[in-house]
């Protein structure tokens, strides 16, 4: 049924939407407390036209991987449904108070699903989870009503409304950090991504998916579709400040990722690691690096999904996480070791693959931006190209204590089988479109690039010169 729906939606989206149409389609505009002027305001663009249909493919996906989730398999199914509700409505919101309620809709199922379907840790870490988005919620909700409260006639929560809403700069750089914080705990940016670790390293595989798919992708989201639009000035002030966190988070979170021993943090530490290539795109502020930027979307939600997706089940065969316990799993499963290596060498930025094209263009975005001198481009850069390094150190190591040796043989035989046709079947459903943006990337960018130039052209240049 869910892949029905899918297969219906992007059929509808394809027909109806038009990517050349940088203007907001497939309204819906419906009163819904007029008192505070709130409406039930959904719509889609260049901008999120991509998310919506990442999310649509991953939970589908996800919803097929959780198929051996026997214990209260229809609320387990209930609760990724929910997710995948907030998380379109998020997408699509066009009312900022709507965005704030969908942004609120995924907290209780992702809670629900790591509490109740996680490992040994699982209350601690979905906690951990709640606590630090549910205080990242507070300052989403403070901008909010800041920004809906502000105006010089009547609160308004429109988004076409207010993204040409001028405020003091004082007050534009309050309401800018304030949502900030709120995205920087979603994306997550350091140092406020400790609680994604524990979540992804104690939570069911398919709860993995969504989170590494989708749920890090929310926060890249409110940050170009908020701060930047509504912000642009604040913005151009930070902007500096963004790519310097992106370079130390690429950094940091990279050789982090090496000394994990536990393989879903290794993968989820990675998962950090590539979020610096996004805040840095964003950070540029040019048309190549916003692309970018959310070309890097769409590809990590693929390669992510996937790489946990194959942690999960192969942690279902030989019950072990922690890599210096494994070894020599190549020879029993060599399915499983030529799907892990596939997505491993597209993590790693190969070229062909869609990795290796986000990145590529997030990087002559930030060369090509004007906002920087060269004495600045020149660290940054080289900072990259160090991440890009470590990147294929701590995979080619992580395959290497995986597949190669003789260890797993002392293990118990009974796990050792390999890859089902359910397992086949995600991995290339995943790896198809991961090598399709690889070869043709213009396919997702041209989803994105007149949007991009509304976004920068009516508010940097106008900023610029003001």
């Amino acid at each position: 049924m869910c892949i029905l729906e899918l297969l219906l939606t992007t059929y509808a989206f394809c027909y109806h939407f038009q990517s050349d149409d940088p203007l907001i389609q497939l309204i819906e505009d419906y009163k819904w407390i007029l008192f505070l002027d709130f409406h039930w305001r959904l719509g889609i663009d260049g901008l999120s036209i991509g998310p919506i249909l990442l999310t649509g493919f991953i939970t589908t996906l996800a919803t097929l991987g959780a198929w051996p989730v026997t214990r209260d398999s229809r609320l387990f199914h209930f609760l990724m449904l929910a997710m995948y509700s907030g998380q379109i409505g998020l997408f699509s919101s066009r009312d900022l108070l709507l965005f704030f309620l969908m942004w609120e809709l995924e907290l209780i199922p992702v809670y629900l699903l790591v509490s109740m379907w996680g490992g040994k840790k699982r209350l601690y870490s979905a906690t951990k989870f709640i606590l630090y988005t549910a205080g990242g919620s507070i300052f989403l909700l403070m901008g909010v009503l800041g920004v809906g409260l502000y105006s010089s006639t009547e609160p308004t929560l429109n988004f076409e409304i207010l993204a040409n809403q001028s405020y003091p700069a004082a007050l534009e750089i309050l309401f800018y950090s304030g949502f900030f914080l709120a995205f920087a705990v979603k994306l997550p940016i350091i140092p406020l991504h400790t609680w994604l670790p524990d979540t992804h390293g104690e939570a069911h595989y398919s709860t993995c998916m969504l989170l590494a798919g989708i749920l890090l992708k929310m926060g890249a989201y409110g940050l170009v579709r908020i701060n930047m639009e509504f912000f642009p000035h604040a913005h151009s002030l930070f902007s500096p400040w963004l790519i310097i966190v992106g370079a130390m988070q690429i950094i940091y979170a990279a050789s982090t990722s090496l000394g994990q021993r536990n393989l879903k943090k290794r993968i989820a530490y990675s998962s950090v690691s590539h979020m610096g290539f996004i805040i840095i795109g964003i950070g540029s502020i040019t048309d190549m690096g916003l692309n970018g930027a959310l070309l890097q979307i769409i590809s990590h939600g693929f390669i992510g999904a996937a790489l946990f997706f194959l942690a999960g089940t192969t942690y279902d065969r030989i019950r072990l996480l922690y890599l210096d316990e494994m070894g020599g799993i190549a020879i029993p499963m060599p399915k499983m070791f030529t799907m892990f290596s596939s997505f491993s060498m597209a993590s790693l930025a190969l070229p062909g693959m869609s990795g290796f094209v986000a990145e590529l263009i997030v990087f002559f975005g930030l060369v090509t931006s004007p906002k920087f001198l060269l004495m600045t481009k020149i660290p940054i850069t080289f900072v990259m190209a160090i991440g890009m390094i470590l990147t294929p150190i701590y995979l080619l190591s992580m395959l290497r204590q995986m597949f190669y040796g003789y260890k797993i043989f002392n293990g118990p035989n009974s796990y050792f089988f390999d890859s089902g046709p359910r397992e086949l079947f995600l991995s290339i459903s995943i790896f198809l479109p991961v090598l399709g943006i690889g070869i043709y990337p213009d396919f997702v960018l041209s989803l994105s690039v007149e949007k991009v130039e509304v976004i920068l052209s009516n508010s940097f240049y106008r900023s610029f010169f003001s």
